[in-house]
């Protein structure tokens, strides 16, 4: 973490940080991949491996050290973990402190049911043993955390989500409206994002054509089951006045999957629609995504017709995107 990170924080809301207050360490913490599988942070670079293991002793030591009604101390995080591949890991796990809630409460309401914490793993790209867990007590650790879920004691699953405390939240409120509520009938701000082969894409309808964005991540389970519904539909429609944009949030979200891998996937996968780096003002811009694959379709004005939240089925997306296509032609 810089100095002047640190000093940010500190000013704004003393030595402790809680949950909520994560995300604004990710953009200092969390640094961008690099290829040859590996990622760098303060010019030193840090393999996937380093990373794994930097990650279960940040978790072990969270685990180990949690007490009830105790918030974490940053200067104690700062001291601890120093090493850049600890610094990586962080960042990771400051990103899922801020986005689980709303990802919970998303879930809750379009499921009926809070998530298991294997679904929450999958979303956050948790792999050690009973990393969902010890997020979650962190956030129940700290008092100024509101409670927004009941757990079991036994299992520590999620037996219930207040989705209007969440609500409530000033820090969540807004971007929760937008998950639940969506985006239908807005227009949202038209980006620019870097492509995995370092050409510009455009988020927007210059050309006359509809636009189907999905916000995804490497290695989650429900966007690769979407993959091949997205290939079949640039095919069938691609021709015929629709774009469809993968933007890859693992920068976003501090996931350490370097280009290569992401080229990998787009080759192995038979891609053929331009792939883009999600970055943090396209996040801002679209309400922070916590629940993942999300996607909107926007008709050639650039206004949202339909906002997904979740896995799509093919049918469901090939006739939103038939209907769009022919209000275009």
């Amino acid at each position: 973490m810089t100095a002047a990170m640190g000093a940010r924080l500190k000013r704004g809301w003393g030595v402790l940080i809680s949950a909520a207050f994560f995300l604004t360490a990710l953009s200092c913490m969390a640094a961008g991949p690099k290829a040859q599988g590996t990622d760098s942070q303060g010019g030193l670079e840090v393999t996937p491996e380093e990373r794994a293991q930097a990650e279960a002793k940040v978790v072990s030591y969270i685990r180990d050290h949690l007490q009830p009604g105790r918030p974490l101390l940053i200067t104690e995080l700062e001291k601890t973990f120093t090493q850049p591949a600890e610094r990586l890991a962080l960042g990771k796990l400051y990103s899922a402190f801020f986005r689980i809630p709303l990802f919970v409460a998303g879930y809750q309401e379009k499921f009926g049911h809070p998530p298991a914490l294997a679904t929450i793993s999958d979303q956050f790209d948790l792999h050690v043993h009973g990393e969902a867990d010890v997020l979650l007590r962190v956030m129940e650790s700290d008092p100024r955390v509101p409670r927004f879920l009941s757990r079991d004691p036994h299992t520590g699953e999620i037996t219930k989500v207040d989705v209007a405390m969440i609500r409530s939240d000033p820090r969540f409120g807004q971007a929760l409206n937008h998950q639940i509520a969506g985006w239908e009938g807005q227009r949202p701000e038209m980006l620019t994002l870097q492509g995995l082969d370092g050409r510009q894409v455009a988020l927007s309808n210059p050309t006359g054509k509809a636009l189907l964005l999905e916000v995804w991540f490497t290695g989650c389970p429900p966007c690769m089951q979407e993959t091949p519904v997205l290939v079949n539909l640039n095919r069938q429609f691609g021709n015929k006045g629709l774009m469809i944009v993968g933007a890859n949030a693992d920068k976003v979200l501090g996931l350490s999957y370097t280009d290569d891998v992401r080229r990998r996937y787009v080759a192995e996968h038979h891609i053929d629609y331009p792939v883009v780096s999600w970055d943090k003002p396209a996040d801002t811009a679209y309400g922070g995504i916590s629940i993942f694959p999300t996607m909107f379709l926007m008709d050639s004005t650039g206004v949202v017709r339909q906002h997904w939240v979740g896995f799509v089925s093919a049918k469901e997306l090939q006739d939103a995107v038939a209907k769009i296509v022919a209000g275009n032609s």
